[in-house]
C-alpha cells in the first residue's frame, strides 16, 4: 500500500520525470557522440588517403588563379583502364593519376547505347566514371561510360 500511495504522490511523479528527462538527455549525447565519431573517423582517413586520391601536385609556381591546375573531382574522373581485377578497375587519369575505381551490381556500365558487363571492360579503353569517393581514396562507381576512341586511334580504311 505504501508503494501505490508512493507513486500517486506529487514527489514520485517529479523524480520519474526528471529520471525520464535525464534518460531522453544522455540518448540525445549519446546520438551526438556517436556522429562526432562517424564524422571524425572519416576525417581522419581521408587525410591518410589524400595523396593517393588527388596525387601529388607539387610546388605551383603559377598565381592563384593564372594558369594553376583545377583540383581534381574526387566524385568522378575520365581516363584510360590500365587493369582489371574486379570489382576494381585502375584508370590512369588526365594528369597521369592513377585511380582505383569499384564497380558492383549498382553500377550502370554503357557502350554507346548499350549496357553491358564489367568484365567487358577492356584495358586500353577510354572511360568515364561518376561515383562518390570512399574512405580508402577509391571512387565507388555509379556511373561507367566507355568513350569512343580518339581521332587519332581511329583507323581509316
Amino acid at each position: 500500500m505504501k508503494f501505490k500511495n508512493f507513486l500517486q504522490s506529487e514527489k514520485s511523479k517529479h523524480i520519474l520525470t526528471g529520471i525520464g528527462i535525464a534518460a531522453v538527455t544522455l540518448f540525445i549525447f549519446q546520438a551526438g557522440m556517436f556522429v562526432g565519431y562517424k564524422k571524425a573517423s572519416f576525417s581522419f582517413r581521408a587525410g591518410d588517403n589524400f595523396y593517393r586520391t588527388f596525387g601529388e601536385r607539387g610546388f605551383q609556381k603559377e598565381l592563384p588563379g593564372m594558369g594553376m591546375m583545377d583540383p581534381t573531382n574526387a566524385h568522378g574522373t575520365i581516363g584510360e583502364v590500365v587493369s582489371i581485377v574486379l570489382p576494381k578497375v585502375i584508370i590512369a587519369d588526365r594528369d597521369g593519376v592513377e585511380k582505383t575505381i569499384l564497380v558492383d551490381n549498382k553500377t550502370d556500365i554503357r557502350r554507346f547505347r548499350d549496357s553491358i558487363k564489367p568484365e567487358d571492360i577492356k584495358a586500353g579503353e577510354m572511360i568515364m566514371i561518376i561515383g562518390e569517393p570512399d574512405t580508402n581514396g577509391q571512387i565507388e562507381a555509379r556511373l561507367v561510360r566507355i568513350m569512343p576512341p580518339p581521332p587519332s586511334q581511329i583507323e581509316i580504311k
